[in-house]
């Protein structure tokens, strides 16, 4: 690809998926060149609607064409695998949906296979380039928290309605909405987890994936600190409005999400509390690209509008962050984040996590292969009256790199 060139950009599927396509058609780095489903009839809705030429319905023929350098791949989770492995074999740098997989196994083959490659891969976790992710990390990464103490995480929804394949899904199977930002705030890397199950789903849905829990929580070990993250977790018959959130306690201020949608979150000062409104951070992106953080394809289609987009509330503003990542990854400027290790990491904590609950809340170690020993974790200690490296820059002279 030469220098300067316009990256050339293929979605596959096209519902979720179709919130990226004005994203990528507007950065000026990239051309949104190809798009995948395999329903005709949605393939040439979306692509009519977007003026996208080039349309494939298998991942496969799409594979084939020399021309693409990047494949998003938004398709169900059971096959983000074998199509992240494909598309990496195939010569093409990837962006995938979360998760990384759906067993240990599928997170060691794409992790091997991007060593091999060399190629990009990046998954596009959300809540890590959400608008409320960035604020507390710009807290932390500034010494306001001061001396990060525990963390805590939670992401609790009812599936009602989607797919038959999430029907019995264990809670932590699919948790990196939860996990993500306990990992991503300090650069920390989980060692060890143990979790709990508790309640039970309904009794049609106990065989689908043998596993009885409604809620599943669970406690991380962070690598290389004395600190630990909580991090719960449900799918099925539990009465609660969607929540996707973390708290972050620090020994001179916390942040707590709101309760509930609308209550806006609590920032603490010691013990007095404060609600407050999170800035949005477009500032930090191309200017083509920063309406995205505000509104996207399904804003304003009411019955149409994706599920994940209704209840993530827009996903904090991240999908255009996502895109600039990504891009800039492709392009050498920055690593991506969370690369194949990192998602290993994230990834495999959740599926470990259930498999610690099935034992009785066993400890289980992560994988040496989602370890990477080299990074540091960020450890602010005030108490050793150190300044940070960060200190006196502005927000947005940061950058969006967890």
């Amino acid at each position: 690809m030469p220098d300067g060139s316009q990256l050339k950009v293929a979605i596959v599927g096209l519902e979720f998926g179709a919130e990226f396509i004005p994203i990528y058609q507007a950065h000026p780095d990239a051309e949104l060149y190809a798009i995948c489903q395999r329903s005709a009839d949605h393939l040439d809705e979306v692509g009519d609607r977007f003026g996208v030429p080039v349309r494939y319905r298998s991942i496969a023929d799409l594979l084939a064409d020399p021309v693409i350098d990047i494949v998003h791949i938004n398709t169900p989770l059971q096959n983000h695998a074998d199509h992240v492995v494909a598309a990496l074999r195939a010569g093409k740098h990837v962006g995938c949906t979360i998760p990384m997989g759906t067993s240990v196994e599928d997170c060691r083959r794409i992790v091997e296979t991007q060593r091999e490659t060399g190629l990009t891969y990046m998954m596009m976790e959300t809540v890590i380039y959400s608008r409320e992710f960035l604020f507390v990390q710009d807290l932390y990464r500034t010494g306001q928290l001061g001396r990060l103490q525990f963390l805590r995480s939670s992401h609790q929804q009812d599936m009602t309605g989607w797919p038959s394949y999430w029907d019995g899904m264990p809670p932590m199977l699919n948790a990196t909405h939860a996990i993500s930002p306990v990992l991503a705030l300090g650069n920390f890397q989980a060692e060890s987890v143990q979790c709990v199950g508790s309640g039970s789903v309904f009794d049609r849905m106990k065989t689908a994936y043998d596993s009885p829990f409604s809620v599943e929580s669970a406690h991380i070990r962070l690598k290389d600190t004395d600190i630990a993250a909580e991090v719960t977790r449900s799918l099925w018959a539990v009465a609660r409005e969607y929540r996707e959130s973390f708290d972050a306690y620090g020994s001179i201020r916390a942040f707590e999400w709101e309760q509930t949608h609308g209550d806006r979150h609590v920032l603490y000062l010691g013990e007095e509390p404060e609600r407050i409104d999170i800035p949005d951070y477009a500032g930090r992106l191309p200017e083509p690209i920063r309406s995205f953080t505000q509104a996207g394809v399904y804003t304003d289609e009411g019955d149409a509008a994706h599920r994940s987009f209704i209840q993530g509330g827009g996903h904090g503003g991240s999908h255009p962050h996502l895109v600039e990542a990504l891009l800039a990854a492709v392009r050498g400027e920055r690593q991506a984040y969370p690369d194949a290790v990192r998602a290993a990491n994230i990834t495999c904590t959740g599926i470990l996590a259930h498999q610690s609950a099935l034992q009785g809340g066993e400890r289980i170690p992560l994988p040496d292969w989602t370890i990477t020993e080299d990074d540091e974790p960020l450890l602010i200690d005030l108490d050793q009256n150190v300044e940070p490296p960060w200190a006196g820059l502005q927000p947005d002279q940061e950058g969006t790199t967890p």
